[in-house]
């Protein structure tokens, strides 16, 4: 195998991606040869251009989410292949999709802070099923009486739904467009199909057991997260210095 042809490595890179099961970055695909037969940066970056067309075509697609690289099943083959597990998917709250969505689109975010917007004590257990899931993870702590902590998503999240920085989220406008009758005000009611499209087949223990007292409309929700995204902070050294500074000037 001529590991200077991009033919070649692309062959390589997709036995490696395929071994692996999950995303692989650049740097650990460059590790796992011996310096002597290393390839160029620019031959790697023509065998993943050369693998990802080789997809063309095919059930699965190449990917670069936020900790790298991966071979995966497209989306439009999900409600069959979904059928190779016999345990029917559990489906997410929406009470928890709406916490996640405030923390994707405000973070860092106080509990307190999503409270505030959506009108509802946040359930411990979403909090808890979210950290388990390593979707969210805490910052840092708000300078204020209490001290309370500041969550943020982590590239577990934009793994898991596909993305590969914040940047990519969907617009708010669009969910909006996207959404369909007006929600009932049941924590438990249906979730648009966009949303819960986003959950997989894990489970949220305990997350149903929320009252809500006056909680705010899906709509209200977005028009409110509508006024955040504009600040939405799109690479994560970024979030990171921003908490420092809060941190350094409280």
């Amino acid at each position: 195998m001529n590991l200077s042809e991009p033919r070649d490595l692309a062959s390589l890179i997709e036995a490696f991606l395929l071994a692996s099961g999950k995303p692989q970055s650049l740097e650990r695909l460059y590790e796992l040869f011996e310096e002597p037969e290393r390839p160029e940066p620019k031959v790697f970056r023509k065998a993943l251009e050369l693998l990802g067309k080789s997809c063309a075509g095919r059930a699965f697609e190449l990917k670069e989410v936020a900790t790298g690289y991966r071979l995966q099943i497209r989306e439009v083959y999900a409600p069959w292949v979904g059928r190779l597990w016999e345990e029917r998917p559990q489906r997410y709250s929406r009470a928890l999709l709406e916490t996640m969505a405030l923390i994707a689109y405000r973070q860092p975010v106080t509990r307190g802070e999503i409270e505030d917007v959506r009108g509802v004590a946040v359930n411990s257990n979403i909090i808890k099923t979210l950290m388990e899931r390593e979707w969210i993870r805490v910052v840092g702590y708000r300078e204020v009486p209490g001290r309370p902590a500041m969550f943020a998503t982590t590239k577990a999240f934009l793994d898991h739904f596909n993305l590969k920085s914040l940047e990519e989220l969907p617009a708010l406008v669009e969910l909006r467009d996207l959404e369909p009758a007006p929600l009932l005000d049941e924590d438990d009611a249906p979730v648009p199909a966009h949303l819960q499209a986003l959950a997989d087949a894990s489970s949220e223990e305990g997350s149903e057991g929320e009252a809500p007292l006056e909680e705010t409309s899906f709509r209200s929700l977005l028009v409110e997260l509508d006024a955040m995204e504009e600040g939405l902070k799109t690479d994560f050294d970024d979030l990171r210095a921003e908490v420092e500074d809060n941190n350094a000037t409280g």
